[in-house]
């Protein structure tokens, strides 16, 4: 009789682990998600509830903290006397002055750099509003439009607190891989495969998270351009020529890129130019000069 009880015994405290891992999961993906849904605010310039996992400051400090790293490997800033720096300040403080980035807490800290990589055809910019656009980019560019639509879908990134929301939910995203690890684990070690099979969902979802915010700075940047003053379907010549710059034809299997394809953002593209330009784009907004020759590309 002892041993048939031990033996029942035994078989409850097993059955009894499982349950106890799977309400820790419980707990912890409770927690994960009750903090993730508790910290929002509306930004200011978009009206968009976000969920956000840091203060502005704290994005300023962060930016501030990553850009030496990135700058260094990207070859370092151009020297200050380079002229086409000088056209990306000015371009750049233009967006911010005569569009609604200026009523983005931001304001007083974007900072506008080219770096010298003249390899690497990219502009990125780090929270709290540090810009870059390398050299290899801005000698592919042709005009002052087609280099504010760049920088403006990078003002749109900052405005848009994307790097804040990727930080909150990557960390949603983390706690609740650990609580199916710990609630689905056994004896049998299923609990890493089921662990995996998070990670992997996980993932995929900061993917199709990037596309949108891809999307949303492409939107941004065309508002901001076309208030500064200048032509924002300039923005599909810039599609073309990253298109043309990766070598293949710009496209990767959608599931797995970060950025939309240049064919999917020269359509919404169009679809802004024609949603809010009914009437064909206004004359008054340019083209600006030439970043090659200097010559006026058109006239007001």
């Amino acid at each position: 009789m002892s041993l048939f009880n031990t033996g029942n015994y035994g078989y409850q405290q097993r059955g009894s682990g499982i349950n106890v891992r799977f309400i820790i999961g419980l707990i912890i993906a409770g927690i994960g998600i009750f903090s993730y849904m508790t910290r929002t605010e509306v930004n200011p310039v978009t009206g968009e509830k976000q969920h956000i996992a840091m203060s502005v400051d704290e994005e300023r400090a962060l930016g501030l903290q990553a850009a030496p790293r990135m700058v260094q490997q990207m070859g370092g800033v151009t020297d200050e006397r380079d002229p086409r720096l000088q056209i990306v300040r000015r371009i750049g403080l233009e967006l911010i002055s005569r569009s609604d980035a200026r009523k983005s807490p931001y304001v007083d800290n974007f900072n506008f750099n080219l770096l010298r990589d003249n390899r690497t055809v990219n502009a990125f910019s780090l929270p709290g509003g540090q810009v870059f656009i390398t050299a290899a980019l801005f000698d592919r560019l042709e005009n002052e439009a087609q280099l504010a639509g760049v920088l403006g879908h990078e003002i749109g990134h900052v405005i848009g607190r994307h790097g804040a929301e990727h930080m909150a939910t990557g960390q949603l995203g983390q706690i609740l891989v650990t609580a199916v690890g710990i609630g689905a684990s056994d004896d049998r070690g299923r609990g890493q495969l089921a662990a995996m099979a998070a990670q992997l969902a996980n993932q995929m979802a900061q993917l199709s998270y990037s596309r949108g915010d891809e999307f949303e700075a492409d939107h941004i940047g065309l508002k901001y351009m076309a208030q500064a003053g200048y032509d924002p379907s300039e923005m599909r010549r810039v599609m073309q020529i990253l298109k043309e710059s990766s070598g293949s034809g710009g496209r990767a299997p959608s599931v797995f890129a970060t950025h939309p394809d240049p064919d999917a953002r020269i359509a919404k593209i169009e679809a802004y130019l024609a949603k809010t330009f009914p009437g064909g784009v206004p004359t008054s907004l340019r083209s600006g000069f030439n970043l090659k020759s200097g010559a006026p590309v058109n006239v007001e």
